[in-house]
């Protein structure tokens, strides 16, 4: 089942998420092929990231919620916010 993570990152929270950088990198990369796409969200400059979009295979919602719990990024305490939820992705000529 596919799933969508929206996580909204803490204001002045840069410096946090720069620090764990290579550590979510790490997190995100041994997800493997059930990671589908992912990046940050940028403020309106474009340049400045202010939280994160995910989506990602995973069993069940509730594990899905535990995996991104693990990222360290939330260890970090960066995100203000963060939304799960289950997606029917569907790709341009599927339509």
């Amino acid at each position: 089942m596919l799933f969508i993570a929206y996580c909204v990152d803490k204001e002045d929270h840069v410096d946090v998420r720069m620090a764990t950088r290579p550590a979510h990198l790490d997190f995100m990369a041994a997800k493997g092929e059930a990671l589908k796409l992912a990046g940050p969200t940028t403020g309106p400059d474009g340049e400045t990231p202010n939280g994160s979009l995910i989506i990602f295979e995973d069993s069940s919602l509730e594990a899905a919620k535990e995996w991104i719990a693990g990222d360290p990024y939330a260890a970090a305490d960066l995100f203000a916010s963060v939304d799960v939820k289950p997606w029917k992705g569907m790709q341009k000529n599927g339509l």
